[in-house]
């Protein structure tokens, strides 16, 4: 069956036999050093080879000039010594039998123009593009040269590097601008009609085709569809793709369709979770049809059911499966051998995208190995030590994480969990319609722990006679915390907290004030409950902009629901004290930049300022464990093994990780959990 697999098929691209149909599509994950692909950038990219990907779409894009400089850690295309580092790379993932190609860019004025070298930006006109925040100058004829033959001399050394092919931006960057009427509105032979905003593009494929040759695969990831009432329609974006398949100077198309110059318009080109799914697939086949070239499409294409179908009704050639890689980048091999339920899921958290613009590097939500390929395993290795007794205490992401790769290396595990399900704060959240498929963080450790033989004790709130009573070697405290609402100066006690909220436990009523200086999604998750009940709601934080620690993906949903229920935001402001008044609540406010207060009459007060360790069972153990709880932070941070203690040598080793420690996200629970028990 497995060689009937559609996903499984070769496909021939010009020369090129690729051994499947599964890609890893264009992204920048910004760990690109100085602009160079070193060895974080390329351990990422080998360990989606080792895993049976067909072909590595790298850099996102890669730069061919110095006015187009980084926005999200590209890597820099424009620079000789760009070529050794592609070439290591390059040839680490052919002994994978995986090709490796490069999309290339010009940003136009999708950047800043307050980056690298300081030069201004330029666009076809000079339209600001509100998510870069630059004003473009509109690019005169000597740019325009320049430019082109920048094109063509990156190309040659993505040549020069043995990269398989090239991919051209043209989705939100200098390309596509001069096709779209909302950018370009030029009045020379490079705007008009569709014909006169296509001469840039026919002019970069001669430069480009003069530069590498007519043998070397050159493809365009093009929008074929803005979406947008001033930008590019369907009818023009279908006469491009066809333009561009006629002119026998494009290799392939990779679709996309929609507009990103906002948060709101990226969104729906790359959704998250609690949006449909492959939403541009059909689109992506009506452009294979018209124009008869290889086309490939990637946009929440993140189950295998969803790409083997893309394959098999021929609605693409080859589909990409980007964020699913980041999450899981063994999903070749595991269809190949049978194990395709064990593909660690991508849950549409797009924590990954996120946080390449709030921490400056893509992070999967619930994979902290990856990005992190030179320290941390994909799949856990036994110990080569002797088999363990570990008890892990809280079946919440953290402890999960623990009792999995505690259990991978060898070990007997035991986990207690003091209600009658696992899942803690992940839980929680996919109460919440939107965000229900985040319970894939929780139900694949599971399988991965019942296949690995730890034991579950629920509805066991553990103490400390408890943990001795197991003789354990190690333990590890993953208790979680509580939601703390004791930041006020006076009435916590007559708040609710937003756990409360998004448990169903309390029912919001009437008029509701949300107080959050956590700024991450439980607070916002509760607003948006509380905004669908129909209740009047007043959301109110410290901070210069609401939700500081939710990317702009994530946002987008957040801001359409406080529109369509005109909740009211608050900045600047703090919650001081709470006490009743006429039967109903008084919340009064104050402020960082003055002595003034203000005050809001209310049925509800919510407060949201992250959670408050359960560290109980942590401290009645810790001195009789034999490193007194402590961690070897140079070890982790190596992952080298802890130190054997020395308060007791014979005592059990303890640890706490996760929210046990201190109020922090899901990511950082399981890489947590990971680091430490990888070492045992």
């Amino acid at each position: 069956m497995q060689n009937k697999d559609p996903l499984l098929q070769p496909y021939q691209l010009k020369h090129l036999q690729l051994k499947n149909r599964i890609i890893s599509t264009a992204h920048e994950p910004a760990y690109s050093e100085d602009g160079m692909p070193k060895d974080r950038y390329r351990l990422y990219h080998v360990e989606k080879a080792k895993g049976g990907i067909a072909l590595n779409m790298t850099a996102g894009s890669a730069l061919v000039s110095r006015d187009s400089p980084a926005a999200f850690g590209n890597l820099h295309a424009y620079k000789d010594e760009i070529v050794p580092w592609l070439r290591r790379l390059t040839d680490e993932c052919h002994e994978h039998d995986t090709a490796v190609m490069i999309q290339l860019t010009h940003l136009g004025r999708r950047t800043g123009w307050n980056k690298g070298d300081w030069l201004p930006v330029v666009s076809p006109s000079a339209i600001r593009e509100p998510a870069h925040r630059a004003f473009p100058k509109a690019i005169e004829d000597w740019d325009i040269e320049r430019i082109l033959d920048d094109y063509a001399t990156a190309a040659q050394r993505m040549q020069a590097a043995g990269m398989d092919g090239i991919e051209i931006e043209a989705y939100g960057h200098l390309l596509d601008a001069f096709w779209s009427p909302a950018t370009n509105h030029r009045d020379d032979q490079y705007g008009g009609s569709l014909e006169e905003r296509m001469y840039f593009t026919r002019r970069l494929l001669d430069h480009i085709r003069s530069a590498v040759g007519s043998e070397f695969i050159v493809g365009v990831r093009m929008v074929a569809d803005e979406q947008c009432d001033k930008g590019l329609s369907r009818e023009e974006g279908i006469s491009i793709a066809q333009q561009l398949a006629a002119s026998g100077q494009v290799d392939f198309l990779n679709v996309i369709r929609g507009h990103i110059d906002t948060d709101a318009g990226l969104v729906k080109v790359i959704p998250t979770h609690g949006m449909p799914s492959a939403p541009h697939l059909d689109f992506s086949a009506d452009i294979k049809a018209a124009t008869g070239i290889p086309v490939f499409h990637a946009a929440r294409i993140n189950d295998v059911a969803t790409a083997r179908h893309a394959i098999a009704e021929g609605k693409l050639d080859l589909v990409g499966m980007t964020r699913a890689h980041i999450a899981d980048p063994h999903i070749v091999r595991k269809i190949e051998q049978g194990l395709e339920d064990q593909i660690r899921p991508c849950v549409g958290a797009t924590y990954c995208l996120d946080r390449i613009y709030e921490g400056g590097e893509a992070l999967c939500i619930h994979n902290a190995a990856t990005g992190r390929e030179a320290t941390m395993p994909h799949i856990i290795a036994r110990s080569g030590g002797g088999k363990k007794k570990v008890v892990v205490v809280g079946a919440g992401p953290a402890g999960l994480e623990a009792a999995r790769v505690s259990a991978e290396r060898g070990h007997q595990v035991t986990v207690f969990e003091a209600l009658p399900y696992a899942g803690g704060q992940v839980k929680l959240s996919a109460l919440g319609e939107r965000r229900s498929e985040m319970i894939g963080i929780i139900d694949w450790r599971l399988q991965q722990c019942e296949m690995a033989g730890v034991e579950f004790r629920y509805n066991c709130y553990a103490e400390a006679e408890d943990i001795r009573a197991g003789q354990p070697d190690i333990v590890i405290i993953a208790t979680g915390g509580l939601p703390d609402t004791e930041c006020i100066d006076s009435g916590s006690e007559l708040a609710l907290s937003s756990w409360d909220i998004l448990s169903g436990d309390v029912k919001p009523t009437g008029s509701v004030l949300l107080f959050d200086d956590n700024g991450g999604h439980p607070g916002l998750q509760a607003a948006e409950l509380i905004a669908n009940r129909g209740c009047t709601l007043e959301l109110v934080t410290p901070e210069r902009f609401f939700a500081p620690e939710v990317g702009g993906l994530n946002h987008v949903t957040y801001a359409e629901t406080f529109e369509a229920h005109d909740v009211q935001l608050t900045i600047n402001k703090r919650l001081k004290r709470i006490e009743r008044h006429n039967g109903r609540l008084l919340a009064t406010l104050g402020s960082d930049y003055s002595e003034r207060e203000w005050h809001r009459e209310v049925d509800q007060v919510v407060i949201e300022h992250g959670t408050v360790a359960l560290d109980e069972l942590y401290f009645d153990l810790k001195t009789e464990s034999a490193n007194g709880g402590a961690v070897d932070y140079e070890a982790l941070i190596a992952g080298e093994p802890q130190p054997a203690g020395q308060l007791n040598p014979s005592a059990f080793q303890l640890y706490r990780i996760g929210d046990a420690v201190s109020s922090r996200n899901i990511h950082a629970a399981i890489y947590d959990a990971l680091r430490l028990c990888n070492t045992f």
